[in-house]
């Protein structure tokens, strides 16, 4: 059990229980944000934070494990009340100027864009702290230990506080379901890349964790079988892509079939529909669906033997 207070807050994303999470560690004069969801959220972290004790200015911190909207799209917001934004140095240069970021996004949601995640404002160059793989970071009493762990994105950091590791999105997806550890793997584009996510769940695998907490969702107790679950995952998905992949279908057919492919994966599992239910609203599968294509068609089209994802 970790000497330090974590407290899982519920951003309720979409009026959706347990699909975005951002984590509380207070401290001696404020606490730490890890994550901050996205600026639709805003309102709803504020009554999380109040329900703590806490004001958005009372959060001296936030450690960003990537800078995609459900996870840093509030960064800004809460840089203007006074917090410091800690994020990896590829990510850095869109939090400082998001129109880049935010122009791919609204591609990919047109006008679903300020409904899903709000508003995304600039984090200003004296409130940006660029973050290194192996860095550790001391806020009043409190070691965040950084690794560089690329896979759901080349920017990705976990952080490690004594035993809980707090893995945004290469740790999966994972809802509290009784007696049942079952993640899915956020294959999202652009830069889902599958050999890279192995090196990162094997560099986890080796840190002193007992306590993991991905961003989708909670705090979970049992580290190891956590991360067993997402390196079993990610071998499903080789598997399926391999065995579908070959014939190039069309992104929408490929859409269909990774959709009715997860859910079966997890009805398998044991999860009734309901969980199914949850787990699709916090991890889409139709997205992961372009991120697999795009992962294929770059390193592994043309060669089926290819697993060094070098080519």
């Amino acid at each position: 059990m970790t000497a330090h207070t974590i407290h899982a807050l519920d951003l309720n994303f979409l009026e959706i229980p347990n699909a975005i999470a951002a984590y509380l560690v207070p401290h001696a004069h404020g606490a730490v944000l890890v994550e901050c969801g996205p600026g639709s959220t805003q309102a709803q972290l504020t009554s999380a934070l109040a329900a703590q004790g806490y004001t958005p200015a009372d959060i001296s911190d936030v450690l960003l494990t990537h800078i995609h909207l459900d996870h840093a799209g509030a960064a800004g917001w809460l840089a203007q009340q006074g917090a410091r934004i800690h994020v990896h140095a590829v990510g850095a240069p869109h939090l400082l100027n998001p129109e880049k970021l935010l122009n791919s996004a609204t591609r990919l949601y047109g006008d679903l864009m300020d409904h899903l995640w709000g508003q995304f404002l600039p984090v200003p160059t004296e409130k940006l702290l660029v973050v290194g793989d192996n860095d550790v970071i001391e806020i009043e009493g409190l070691r965040f230990k950084a690794l560089d762990t690329p896979g759901h994105a080349s920017h990705h950091l976990a952080y490690i506080l004594e035993n809980t590791c707090f893995s945004g999105d290469v740790g999966g997806v994972r809802m509290n379901t009784p007696s049942l550890v079952h993640v899915r793997i956020p294959a999202v584009p652009p830069e889902f890349h599958i050999e890279k996510w192995r090196q990162s769940v094997t560099r986890l695998q080796q840190e002193n964790i007992q306590r993991i907490a991905p961003t989708h969702f909670g705090i979970f107790p049992d580290a190891g079988a956590h991360l067993f679950a997402v390196a079993k995952a990610l071998d499903e998905i080789e598997s399926w892509m391999e065995s579908t992949l070959p014939a190039d279908p069309p992104l929408s057919q490929l859409q269909d079939e990774f959709v009715a492919w997860a859910e079966q994966r997890s009805l398998n599992a044991g999860l009734d529909e309901a969980w199914v239910a949850a787990f699709e609203a916090a991890n889409p599968s139709a997205m992961s669906a372009g991120g697999i294509q795009r992962y294929w068609r770059k390193f592994r089209a043309g060669d089926a033997d290819s697993t060094s994802g070098s080519r």
